[in-house]
């Protein structure tokens, strides 16, 4: 099938909308759409704040219509994107929004919204903007950009495609959200009302089962600092054989090797008795203090930052899992952030560090069966985080390839795939 498309400006595609005034346009109340009030995750008005006329903030002025597409001017490259929603009609946004409404004869108001979210345009957009300390562009540095316009019937098969796909990975958000709100809720049952349920105590760290004892850290385990690379030498890139791992790796209990960094040849030797095990675990200590995790045995032995520090367990009154649990779960979390120094950079010292108090309970049995819930839970939250990258990919994947001619929509499969 031949297509007849064309690289349009926005201002060619769009209608002039309407500003509110207050003064010539009484409303007891309105419903504000702030730039604040878009995720970014989502590409969506996620809360909108009601305001009495008389008090209406300064910048409530542009007055949306369902199925507008808002584009946020202020920052223009963190992408805050939304298409106003039926509940919105009528209602105002802020004058930090270039309002994009489709003209109907032109262009479908949901191919817009997609349009919208092409890496070029937002892109060509951003390129624009002017201002340090706010950076931002005007309206009509919006109106001028260029967008894909195909015949509508065209578009409305694009549109469909994308927005099935969309749908799948806001489902999947949804179910990651729902996985972690569980988790959340499971720690703080297991460690203060243990795996029965049962009668309770309270301690100098709150509740907790009553048959669990508050242990220290240094009664369980040796606490020992990581080690900063020598002085005017950087991690590097290249991969060469001994990752070093730095708090902006850590993730979800473990290492996000996304990013990860090594040790230079030649270097070695000067940090390498400072290496965590895949037994041991690790805890940020610096910047952003109280994060948690083990390193996967594919990197035991690597080099561990200075900002962290490792807890290698000893004796065997508690596992080293369990005790990662424990230092994430609310009891400790609140003893970390009494014990963290606060000046120009948060600080945890490791003596300090040594005396958080852990609530643990006797039997090595109740501490694996606890593991093992949490475990559960955690790995049903890093499917739906993965099925939620992988829509990510996918959607941006299909997004480019529809709206540049590299894929013909009438052999898509993805509905197929999805239902």
């Amino acid at each position: 099938m031949k297509r007849t498309w064309a690289w349009r400006p926005l201002s060619e595609v769009t209608i002039p909308g309407l500003t509110w005034n207050p003064r010539t346009d009484p409303r007891s109340s309105i419903r504000y759409v702030d730039v604040s009030a878009v995720s970014r995750d989502e590409l969506a008005v996620t809360s909108d704040a009601e305001h009495s006329a008389a008090d209406a903030p300064s910048r409530a002025r542009k007055i949306v219509r369902t199925g507008d597409t808002i584009f946020a001017t202020v920052r223009p490259n963190l992408r805050r994107i939304a298409q106003i929603p039926e509940s919105l009609d009528g209602e105002i946004a802020s004058t930090a929004f270039c309002v994009l409404r489709p003209n109907p004869a032109v262009i479908r108001a949901d191919f817009l919204y997609f349009a919208m979210q092409l890496e070029g345009v937002t892109n060509g957009i951003a390129e624009l903007q002017t201002g340090a300390s706010y950076p931002a562009v005007r309206d009509i540095d919006v109106l001028n950009q260029t967008v894909p316009v195909p015949p509508l019937s065209q578009q409305a098969t694009i549109a469909d495609s994308l927005s099935l796909v969309r749908a799948a990975l806001l489902v999947e958000r949804r179910l990651g959200e729902n996985a972690e709100s569980l988790k959340i809720a499971a720690m703080r049952t297991l460690f203060t009302r243990g795996l029965r349920g049962g009668a309770q105590k309270e301690t100098e760290i709150g509740p907790v089962p009553e048959s669990w004892s508050p242990a220290t850290v240094d009664s369980v385990a040796s606490v020992k600092g990581g080690k900063r690379m020598p002085k005017g030498v950087s991690v590097t890139s290249e991969k060469t054989g001994q990752p070093y791992i730095r708090v902006t790796d850590f993730a979800d209990h473990g290492v996000d090797t996304d990013d990860l960094r090594f040790v230079p040849r030649g270097y070695e030797s000067s940090i390498s008795r400072y290496t965590i095990s895949a037994d041991e675990i690790y805890i940020s200590i610096a910047g952003t203090v109280g994060l948690v995790g083990q390193v996967p045995k594919a990197l035991d032995g690597a080099n561990l930052t200075e900002n962290a520090a490792r807890i290698s367990i000893k004796g065997q009154r508690i596992m080293p899992r369990f005790l990662m649990y424990a230092l994430a779960s609310d009891a400790c979390q609140s003893q970390i952030s009494q014990a963290t120094a606060t000046s120009t950079q948060p600080k945890l010292a490791l003596v300090r560090m040594a005396q958080i108090k852990l609530p643990v309970p006797p039997a090595i049995e109740e501490q694996r069966e606890i593991v093992a819930t949490l475990d559960c839970i955690g790995r049903k939250v890093d499917l739906h985080r993965r099925k939620r990258a992988a829509l990510g990919e996918l959607f941006n994947a299909v997004l480019h390839k529809l709206m540049t001619r590299e894929m013909d929509e009438s052999v898509l499969k993805i509905t197929d795939a999805l239902e």
